[in-house]
Order: structure tokens, then sequence, then C-alpha cells
């Protein structure tokens, strides 16, 4: 089977990874891909938004599966324009897609099906949203309502910080996608992500994972689109995970009673595990970046099978597999990062790197410059992955893993997982 996967990031080098390893692919191509991807697939230069271009591309290369990766294309609506082309696509249609690419369309639309999750206002106007901000006071959580790369999202402890936060938000820093901001109650409790497939109203859950989003050591510095990520996530009980699998499955559900095509593809839920229970923070309508990093390298099932299934609304024949084993996925940024950041950094050491057992690096930002050397091509530049019997054993094996590689201004978390040995 012939199968086009769209997107460039660590994300889709992951999906990449775990198709390139089925019985059933024949030619295995990424749009645009990276340095990573280009190891085991062929990189194809295709604009993902243009939609007549990957059904042209699909037409003469008989490609039997599109994967769409990362939400821009989700958004614009070219899932359900290559579906309606003829073409099997693993991702939601633009109205699905809505549940991320609106963050007000998502919260109404929990709300609308009683799915547990934080209060708060939408706000059209900077005026509007600093009067709220005086109702309500701090500690509080201001959103860019569109697509803004996973750093739209401000968690401030103090009045003052969420006003600038507004103020950013209304003066253009994050685009179009700041135009409308939501403010929500501030949940606390640990954070953790819950991935599940879903199709014809009905989801198949993942394992959790839990990310870290903060810049640097301690959960201090601005919110990145993830530093490190590990799973399974020692503090969900068995109960909580069947309290967020539970919440998912009423997600899916609700998607086939209040959108025109099937939602077939990923919905992410992101979760605060607070002391009433699970509340959602967001849905994402894709495979979450870097959780994607740790769950594909624990899901035992054959990746083709599962996407062209769950492409094709056959929820039943998917029967999935998780390897027992604990992943740990340590990001590499680049000096700067989530702020501006140089490319072009040359990268030594990743095969040092793989030859240790257990270690798989993915590529999020890299590409090969005029002399063909590897470098660095955007802010996470690379997704260092490790399996192993223990949470401790798994960390150890990724920092060796992150000592090995070198490029100028490598910029790193030292604490990622740390919490899972504490359970």
């Amino acid at each position: 089977m012939n199968v086009l996967v769209l997107g460039s990031g660590g994300r889709e080098h992951a999906l990449t990874w775990a198709l390139a390893k089925s019985s059933h692919i024949g030619e295995l191509y990424v749009a645009p891909g990276n340095g990573g991807t280009a190891a085991i697939a062929k990189n194809v230069p295709l604009d993902i938004l243009d939609a007549e271009a990957i059904i042209g591309f699909s037409r003469d290369n008989d490609i039997e599966l599109v994967v769409v990766g990362p939400e821009a294309p989700l958004v614009e609506g070219v899932a359900e324009k290559v579906r309606h082309a003829g073409f099997a696509v693993f991702g939601p249609d633009a109205q699905g897609a809505q549940l991320e690419g609106s963050k007000s369309f998502s919260k109404e639309f929990m709300l609308a099906h009683d799915l547990p999750t934080a209060r708060y206002k939408k706000c059209t106007s900077e005026q509007e949203a600093m009067a709220y901000l005086d109702e309500v006071g701090a500690p509080i959580v201001v959103k860019a309502d569109g697509l803004a790369a996973g750093k739209g999202v401000i968690v401030a402890d103090c009045l003052e910080d969420a006003q600038e936060a507004v103020r950013d938000c209304f003066a253009g820093d994050f685009g179009e996608a700041g135009s409308i901001v939501v403010i929500e109650e501030m949940l606390e409790g640990p954070e953790c992500s819950m991935l599940a497939y879903l199709a014809g109203g009905k989801a198949l859950c993942m394992p959790c994972a839990q990310d870290h989003k903060r810049a640097y050591d301690g959960d201090r510095g601005p919110n990145t689109g993830g530093m490190g990520v590990y799973s399974p996530v020692p503090c969900v009980t068995p109960e909580l995970e069947a309290q967020m699998q539970g919440i998912m499955q009423k997600a899916a559900a609700a998607t086939a009673e209040d959108f025109e095509a099937a939602y077939t593809g990923v919905l992410y839920g992101g979760f605060m595990l607070t002391p009433e229970g699970p509340k959602l923070l967001e849905f994402n309508a894709r495979f979450g970046d870097p959780e994607t990093q740790v769950v594909m390298p624990r899901m035992k099932s054959d990746a083709v099978e599962v996407f062209k299934a769950v492409a094709e609304n056959r929820m039943g024949d998917i029967d999935l597999q998780w390897s027992d084993k604990c992943a740990v996925c340590v990001v590499l940024a680049s000096e700067g990062y989530p702020g501006s950041y140089e490319k072009g950094k040359v990268i030594l050491g990743i095969e040092e790197a793989e030859a240790l057992e257990g270690v798989t690096v993915f590529h999020a930002g890299t590409a090969f410059n005029a002399d063909e050397e590897l470098v660095t091509n955007g802010g996470r530049v690379l997704n260092i992955v490790a399996l192993a019997d223990t949470f401790e054993d798994a960390r150890e094996l990724a920092y060796e893993a992150c000592d090995k590689i070198n490029f100028e201004g490598k910029q790193l978390r030292r604490d990622i997982a740390l919490r899972a040995l504490k359970g």
C-alpha cells in the first residue's frame, strides 16, 4: 500500500517511522518531510495546504492512504477535499478540526455535551477582556482563540500578567489567532493527555502521556510546543483512566451527533486531574507533538492497518496492543526557543545516540544544507526517545543519548519525567 504523510515535524517522523515498520507498506512518501524522514521514506516538495496538488500527487503515485499530521491543513479543509476526491484520509474534516481551530468553538462543544471543563468567557475586544479580568481576578488563563503553534496559552499568576497577555493577543502577537480571546478559570492538579482514534462516533483510547510545556527546568519560563514527554503516567490510576476514557467516548459520540461528516482520525484530549476529577483543558484534532513520539513506539499494532481502518470507519477491525515499557522523550531545541532562534547549525552525534539499545531519534526541525550536512531548521530540533522497563532506566538512557548529540546552542530540560519517578 502506498502511503502519503503530510507534515515536517517530530510527530510526522514518528508516524512515518511507525508506518514504515508495517508489512503492508509499499512506497512511503512524506510532504515535505525533514532530515529524519528522508532516511525511511521519500520526501516530496508538496504544499500541504494545497489540496489540489496533494490530490494530483496521490493520483500519479497510486496513493491508497493519506495521513494528515499537523492541524493547519485540517482546519483549512484539506482532509475533506482529498477524501472527496476518492482517497482514504486519516484526519477529520474542517468542521471537526474546529475543535482545535477555535478554542471558543471547542468550549461550546464541551458545555453543550456536558463534558467537564473550566469556566470561561469568550471576549471579542480588549475592553471586554479587561473588564472580565477585573471581575474575576487572578490566577487565570488567557488563550488566543485560533491556532498559535502551541504558544497562544498564557497562565497568569497575577492580574498584571493576565492584562499583558490580553494586550499582546489583541495587538497581533499571535496574528489572527488572537483576534478573539478565551479567558478561563485556572484548574489545579497534574496535567496529562489522552489520545483516541475516532471513527463513526466511537473512540479507541491510547495510553496517557504527560507533556512538559514550560521552556526551563522546574516548569519555569514561557510555554512551548512541548520540551519532553513520557508514557505511561504513574499518577493516572485505573479509576482515573476509566473516567478519562469515558469522557473521550462521550466526546466521540457527540461528534457523530453534531458534525455533518464522520470524524475520522485522532482526537487529543488535554486533561487536568483536579480534586473533583478529570477536566478537559482542550481538544486537538490530531496527534499531539511530542506525545506521538512516546505513544507510537509503545504501539505494537500495525500502524497501516490501524490508520486505514480508522480512515474507512472500520473500528471493529482494530486490535490495539501496547508495550508495557516506559517511554521518555527529551526535546533538543535551538537556543532562544520559543522566542527567536537561528537555523543552520550543524548537528553531530545522532548515529552514536541511536547506537544505544532502546533509543530512537525523531527529527523535528532538521534539513540538509548545500554541503549535505544535517543542520537545525526549527525551534524544536530533535526528539530523543528511550524505551526501558523502568522510568529510571528510560530517563538515564534518554539523557545519555542527548549528551552524544551536539549542535551550537543546544537547549534542553534536564528534569523530563522526574515526576514519573515519584508515582
